[in-house]
């Protein structure tokens, strides 16, 4: 029953990423599009994540539960040494969502709503950037849990070049999918180039970021090229997201939106098994050589099996209804493109 639960920490993560991902990719967009363009952009954006976008943050609650339930002495680590990032993250979250909700159905149209539009767009950016600061902080091998002074224990742990690097790859990664996804959900053909012109723009913004994540590793003496070249699950993966890269450049001036959803998707799964096969089952990488380990650092044994039958049992209800809302909040194409028109 532990690798059932490890099973659905893995894809509660990379469910995180795609569909939150693309949820504050939304937002990102927004942010770094011209303000004559912003009104049409937020009209897509209400569109395509407004009816569910709360939840996409069901993955978040699940993993942070498998953690807390499952294995205790992580959640605790995680929560102590790198608390920072992960209380600025959750402060994005919460104006994020309070920001969408006010700016959406605020009853009084003022000058309110260019703060509401603002904390929108930089909580879009803030919280993807720490959660890619929390998850290169959890490998960086700076985690101190010997620290005798704040700056070692609290500050350094997730502050320098590479967990900030993977930070803005992983915001590049957010925007991308968002554009990836939007492209589907609209028929104007003026905006639909828009957003392949931004999708484009995102991608080649994450395989530079990406360089950079290279870069900051071998300043920090991590060795990343070795968990992505140093074996052939690595250089199996790194290949095929590379040529679902070539694919998808290849899809841009098609119709084959769907096709282009699950080459992005695919390739941000491959990047999560790059990054976790070749330390698996170590989750957390501490600066005086030891790891935390999945296997080693479980808790009771019938606590793990009562959670992993809960999540067995509860992902029976929770799928289907997940599908279900996004589906019934689907329109027509056609009410999207009149939108515009309007």
């Amino acid at each position: 029953m532990l690798y059932v639960v490890m099973i659905f920490l893995w894809t509660a993560i990379l469910l995180y990423l795609l569909l939150g991902g693309a949820d504050f990719g939304a937002g990102i967009i927004e942010l770094f599009t011209s303000d004559p363009n912003k009104s049409k952009i937020r009209k897509t954006m209400y569109r395509a994540i407004g009816p569910v976008w709360e939840a996409n943050h069901m993955w978040l609650i699940i993993t942070i539960v498998i953690l807390f339930v499952g294995f205790p002495s992580i959640y605790t680590t995680m929560s102590v040494y790198i608390h920072i990032p992960l209380v600025l993250m959750l402060l994005g979250i919460i104006a994020r969502g309070t920001a969408f909700t006010f700016r959406h159905y605020d009853a009084v149209k003022d000058e309110m709503q260019q703060v509401y539009n603002k904390i929108f767009v930089y909580s879009s950016f803030i919280t993807p950037f720490f959660l890619g600061i929390i998850a290169g902080s959890t490998v960086a091998r700076r985690i101190d849990t010997e620290a005798t002074n704040f700056l070692d224990a609290y500050i350094f742990s997730w502050f320098h070049w590479f967990s900030i690097a993977v930070g803005l790859f992983t915001v590049a990664i957010c925007g991308f999918l968002a554009a990836v996804f939007i492209i589907g959900q609209i028929e104007d053909r003026q905006e639909r180039e828009r957003f392949v012109r931004k999708a484009k723009t995102f991608n080649i913004a994450a395989v530079f970021c990406g360089g950079l994540v290279f870069m900051a590793s071998l300043y920090e003496k991590i060795p990343l090229l070795d968990w992505v070249f140093g074996n052939p699950v690595g250089i199996t993966t790194f290949g095929l997201a590379t040529i679902s890269v070539i694919f998808l450049w290849r899809l841009w001036d098609t119709d084959k939106t769907n096709l282009m959803r699950l080459l992005a998707g695919f390739q941000i799964t491959m990047i999560l098994l790059i990054t976790t096969w070749k330390h698996y089952p170590n989750i957390i990488l501490l600066k005086n050589g030891n790891s935390l380990s999945l296997l080693e650092e479980q808790g009771n044994a019938k606590t793990i099996d009562a959670l992993g039958w809960a999540l067995l049992l509860g992902s029976l209800f929770i799928l289907p209804a997940l599908i279900c809302l996004i589906y019934s909040f689907q329109k027509p194409k056609e009410k999207v493109k009149r939108q515009f028109e309007n």
